[in-house]
């Protein structure tokens, strides 16, 4: 019997002969463990046909009644192939290569996968009908409490390893004009005539080998199925305007032809301008008793089995089957040498109009008659016997719609092949929005109402002989073409194909049940039947109700049988009735695909190669790369641009930082501040939409004067803070935080979709090149290269302007560029923001270095100006906020408007401000001798209610570090309200220890604000 395992020492020579095999490499083998036993099989070999090749029939046992389960598809379409290895559950073993020392387990099992001791649950199915769940486990009241952890406990298809090492995935990005989904005969023909055009191809198979449906099935059009598809290979692979991806699963589609593509350890997320969908169709199974049993495969499943793995699937088979691919079966086991003691044929015979009179099936039926197999017309299975392996099944002759006579024959046999017909492989199409629509005359879903630029070919459209694939692969090439502005100079015609492969009805349900109709969740064709009787007589509840469709197959094989047996339950159409949704993902996703690391992208400002010829020690900041410091020169930390992005020695990052921060205090520095974000409105409304956005009042801002704008959320949370100019009535430039203008930006362009008002929002962060020249000696450098006013009656504190600036060209005339000055402060010295155009930022950083270099100025690094913001009390939005801190925790209550009706998140921060308050942004203060004992708070560093280290937490430090210029540490740090007052302790635990800081006023320097009003 099958179900016997074969030894390895005989189970190679076991294998088919050549030509069958055509994944092996039979110059290797190899070696794993099944339950604890030794496999043996081929390079190439799935776990899947590595355990046929060894007799293994029973792979794992199924979700409810713990019953024998074996291969089905062979193609990883469906649940029964799931099986464990260590530390990895719900592996597809028909999909998964076999390896050396694999150890490899069956799945849902209590014991072992032969002596199961939850089998017993089959026997007691008449106690556990659909839904019973629902109507058992809610009364008396509490008892679900119990019932809780028995599910618990029999819950779940495999052992997760909680100790499991992750492993690296990450994501990639690329772009094409045609995508093609699908290797077989339509997809290949498809990418070559779109790349014929001249337009960049990529094409997909999940796959390991090109090909589809060509590797592995006969045609009753196509003698030779592997000539055709070497031919359609070697022209797609030798094609330079085509991509091939194998082994990758499209697993869904969203808006725009964007596609998530699976890759070995690679996310990579495809956009498409024409998206070709040539992705097959899923055979369908035939419904009675037994159908689960292992040894009972689909057709293709067979076909698998021999043409690709060198598998003889069986010794007697009896084929079921209601089109002409059953006789193509049948043909093969035959020339394999195995005996077929029955051809069943659901359809009537050669006489019948129902679809066996065509020219292609007479020949099929006489090549099956001159091969010496019994030809059954007009029958079906309607019961398979077997306990771990189907042994014998029971033939009756079909008298109406699943209606069969009282009697029937039995015959013995150790393999069943069925094939009702296909199911479009439609959950893709679906989710871009297309429509299945039944065909009642051919027995066949069709799919419709497709976006624009996506087209599907093959059959998946309805196509099911070679000709018409091919033809309807050209016309779907063509059609992707036209919408790209490259149509063919003879455009190919729509094709249609009077094919029929559908048998209208091959549901026969057994008054003992286990007639399956989802294999994945054992739901029988009576548990269909009684969901609608129960009053779910739409498909989606009849979905939810009995759980149909949604195991890993995702209704591959079940939503094409529960539609007709809902249909007919409720006295509807089929097409009424139509599938459940198809949403995504396609197959079962690791979500190691979703955190895996992610496309980062790298910006860099104009004055980039400036920071690294100056040994500048870059950090990144958002997308953008910015120099954190600039080492002496000389030290372990300063030279090529290849030195590390973190710095190494601490002391050296803190003597820079020091350095630079008393050269900005006492003498002039410059710092590149290109990422901040940059938002232009120009309108009549754009003081109206500034007003409505920010807390701040703007409408009575003067041109040629700058406003902090402070942004919260719908939920009263400070979400972003910037600078907003006036150059004019009608147009406003804000500045935002380099990570935050994104959204800043969609916010703006969201509600004046909704406000409507006349103003233009345009993002031009990477049109302007910025720096701060800051320092007393500031205003000395910078008038050198400008003719506007600088002095403090002119150009004052909070003013903006807009001017030029000189560029110095020996013996000619100077040269301008074009420039935006702001007067802020934020690192609390005279200082000067200036904004050029990008395409100046070198020009603008070297003039300014040349016309400082006699007050010596040095530039400075982004933690430098960390620092120097930080003496002066200023808040960085998401270090010094979180998720929860709105203005009245950070002491913004002076920026939010008390005079005007609205703006973004107004109501929630009233709400919030009126509330007691839990926490509030303070500043702290600690001895110096504090840094070299390594007692310095850190970021994160816990605020306690008390000096007890086991104290409350009441907040945490959210910047701190050593400042020069007032000789101490200082910090910000949320603490409890009853913390907060000048004066009071707060107690910081740091490495274990307590240290106890005192909260100080801030700003920590220069609180008259004399040093930014020079």
């Amino acid at each position: 019997m099958n179900s016997v395992a074969s030894t390895p020492s005989t189970a190679l020579s076991q294998r088919l002969a050549a030509p069958m095999g055509l994944l092996l490499d039979r110059s290797e083998t190899v070696q794993f463990r099944f339950e604890g036993q030794p496999v043996i099989g081929y390079k190439g070999d799935t776990i899947g046909s590595a355990l046929l090749g060894n007799n293994y029939w029973m792979w794992s046992r199924s979700f409810k009644y713990h019953r024998a389960r074996g291969p089905l598809t062979m193609s990883a379409h469906d649940a029964n192939s799931l099986v464990q290895i260590q530390g990895e559950p719900n592996v597809l073993a028909d999909k998964m290569a076999a390896a050396n020392d694999l150890q490899v387990t069956g799945q849902n099992v209590n014991g072992t996968l032969a002596k199961d001791k939850d089998a017993i649950l089959g026997h007691f199915g008449r106690f556990m009908p659909v839904g019973f769940y629902y109507r058992a486990f809610y009364k008396p009241k509490g008892v679900w409490d119990w019932w809780e952890k028995q599910i618990r406990e029999k819950a779940g298809l495999g052992i997760a390893d909680l100790k499991f090492t992750p492993e690296y995935y990450d994501k990639a990005y690329r772009f094409y004009d045609v995508v093609v989904v699908g290797s077989g005969p339509a997809g290949m023909t498809a990418a070559l005539t779109a790349a014929d055009a001249g337009v960049e191809v990529l094409l997909l198979e999940e796959h390991s080998v090109l090909g589809g449906s060509l590797t592995y099935a006969d045609f009753s059009d196509l003698d030779d199925p592997e000539a055709l598809r070497q031919q359609l290979i070697s022209k797609v692979t030798q094609h330079d305007k085509i991509t091939v991806m194998t082994d990758s699963v499209c697993n869904a589609w969203f808006v725009d032809n964007w596609l998530p593509v699976l890759h070995g350890k690679r996310l990579y997320k495809i956009r498409a301008k024409e998206c070709i969908m040539a992705t097959g169709s899923y055979e369908q199974h035939v419904v009675f008793r037994g159908n689960d049993l292992p040894g009972v495969v689909m057709c293709s499943a067979a076909m698998r089995m021999m043409k690709l793995y060198a598998i003889k699937p069986g010794q007697s088979a009896v084929v079921v089957t209601g089109n002409d691919d059953g006789y193509l079966t049948a043909l093969a086991l035959v020339a394999q040498g195995v005996e077929v003691k029955a051809l069943v044929d659901m359809r009537g015979g050669v006489d019948d109009p129902t679809g066996t009179d065509s020219v292609e099936t007479k020949n099929l039926i006489f090549r099956a008659q001159q091969a010496g197999i019994a030809l059954r017309f007009g029958q079906t299975l309607y019961e398979a016997f077997g306990k771990e392996h189907v042994e014998a099944v029971e033939i009756r002759a079909i008298r109406g719609r699943g209606k069969v006579a009282d009697n029937g024959d039995l015959l013995r046999c150790d393999l069943v092949c069925m094939s009702s017909g296909y199911m479009p492989a439609y959950q893709l199409l679906c989710q871009a929005g297309g429509q299945l629509s039944y065909d009642e005359e051919r027995a066949e879903f069709a799919i419709r109402h497709l976006p624009e630029h996506l087209h599907i070919a093959g059959s998946v459209n309805g196509k099911h002989s070679i000709g018409a694939v091919i033809k309807d692969a050209e016309y779907a090439a063509a059609t992707a073409l036209a919408l790209l502005g490259q149509p063919l100079a003879t455009a190919p015609e729509a094709v249609e194909c009077s094919r029929k492969v559908n048998y209208d009805w091959p549901i026969f349900p057994h008054p003992k049940g286990k007639d399956f109709v989802d294999y994945d969740e054992d739901l029988q064709s009576k548990d269909i039947v009684n969901a609608t009787r129960m009053g779910y007589r739409d498909v989606q509840l009849v979905k939810r109700f009995s759980t149909v469709g949604m195991g890993p197959s995702q209704g591959r094989h079940s939503a094409l049988p529960t539609a007709r047996l809902v249909a007919q339950s409720t006295n509807r159409s089929i097409t009424e009735t139509g599938v459940t949704t198809a949403r995504p993902p396609l197959t079962p996703e690791k979500l190691a695909y979703l955190a895996g690391r992610g496309f980062d992208p790298y910006r860099q400002t104009a004055m980039h190669h400036r920071h690294l010829e100056l040994g500048a020690k870059m950090i990144p900041a958002g997308a953008w790369a910015r120099p954190a410091f600039y080492p002496p020169q000389g030290s372990l930390l300063s030279g090529s641009a290849a030195s590390p992005l973190i710095p190494r020695s601490r002391k050296i990052r803190n003597t820079a930082i020091e350095a630079e921060a008393l050269h900005v205090r006492n003498h002039v520095g410059l710092i590149d501040v290109s990422t901040l974000g940059g938002i232009e409105l120009r309108g009549p409304d754009a003081a109206e939409l500034m007003n409505r956005i920010y807390t701040f009042g703007f409408l009575k801002q003067p041109v040629g004067k700058t406003r902090y704008a402070v942004l919260t959320s719908d939920q009263g949370v400070v979400v972003d803070d910037g600078v907003a100019c006036r150059f004019a009535d009608d147009c406003f430039y804000v500045t935002a935080t380099t990570t935050g203008v994104d959204a800043v930006y969609r916010l703006m362009t969201f509600w004046n979709t909704q406000w409507r008002l006349d103003v233009d929002i345009t993002n031009v962060t990477s049109a302007f090149a910025a720096v701060n020249l800051a320092g007393p000696d500031s205003r000395k450098v910078l008038e050198q290269l400008t003719d506007l006013d600088l002095s403090k009656e002119g150009f004052p504190y909070l003013a903006c302007r807009e001017g030029e600036i000189r560029i110095p060209v020996d013996g000619k005339a100077d040269q301008t560029i074009p420039a935006r000055l702001l007067r802020v402060g934020f690192v609390g010295e005279l200082g000067y923001e200036i904004h050029v155009p990008s395409r100046y930022g070198e020009v603008l950083w070297d003039v300014l270095m040349q016309a400082g270099a006699a007050f010596d100025i040095k530039p400075f690094g982004v933690e430098t100006q960390r620092l120097l913001r930080l003496e002066k009390g200023h808040i960085i939005i998401s270090q010094d906020t979180d998720g929860m801190s709105h203005p009245g925790e950070l002491g913004l209550d002076w920026a939010v408007s008390k005079n005007k009706p609205y703006f973004n998140g107004c109501r929630a921060v009233d709400i919030v401000m009126k509330r007691p308050q839990s926490r509030k942004l303070v500043g702290f203060r600690l001895p110096a001798n504090l840094v070299a004992a390594g007692k310095k708070p850190e970021e994160g560093h816990l605020v306690l209610a008390t000096s007890a280290t086991e104290a409350d937490i009441t907040g945490n430090v959210t910047s701190c570090e050593y400042s020069p210029t007032v000789g101490a540490i200082i910090g910000m740090a949320y603490a409890g309200v009853h913390q907060s007052e000048v004066g009071a302790r707060l107690p910081i635990r740091v490495n274990g220890e307590i240290v106890t800081a005192e909260v100080v006023a801030l700003p920590f320097y220069d609180a008259e604000q004399a040093r930014q009003d020079m």
